[in-house]
């Protein structure tokens, strides 16, 4: 479920890839789309440093794949209320517009963790490569979600 209309969001945006991240406190999951957008695929764990390099990370990979837009995970309480990861999030997206203005979507990624932890054990990954790529794949799931509402959106 979208956590804003996410009509100015679609309206604001070109053809093209989005990128979706997945903040953590020590890692960042990066997914990204297809150009059409019906598609998210993980891609990518940023390991966390200082915010300028790791913007300078994400910006490398935004630009490489000639995305048109962000769609970051809000990971919001069972409630549905803000937590302080919730506060991380939003002060994330708000220092990544403040070195570029790109059409961003904050989106609702309760339990996409847990459903991307859920796949991999179903897909029997060992405890150690689940770790390594939990958080991209959240980061996938979490997009899919996003792009599954864009696409319902579009439809007539």
């Amino acid at each position: 479920m979208p956590l804003l209309d996410i009509s100015p969001f679609a309206a604001a945006l070109p053809a093209g890839a989005l990128l979706g991240l997945d903040p953590g406190s020590k890692r960042i999951g990066v997914a990204v789309s297809d150009a059409t957008r019906l598609i998210a695929s993980p891609f990518d764990v940023i390991a966390r440093t200082r915010f300028s390099e790791d913007a300078a990370r994400i910006f490398a990979l935004y630009d490489a794949r000639a995305c048109v837009g962000f769609v970051i995970g809000l990971p919001l309480n069972m409630d549905g209320t803000a937590g302080p990861a919730a506060q991380s999030a939003r002060a994330f997206a708000r220092n990544l517009l403040g070195i570029r203005d790109v059409p961003l979507l904050l989106w609702d990624e309760r339990l996409s963790t847990s459903a991307a932890t859920r796949t991999l054990i179903d897909a029997d990954a060992s405890r150690r490569r689940r770790g390594e790529v939990v958080d991209k794949v959240a980061a996938g799931y979490m997009l899919q979600g996003a792009l599954d509402a864009l696409q319902e959106r579009a439809l007539p």
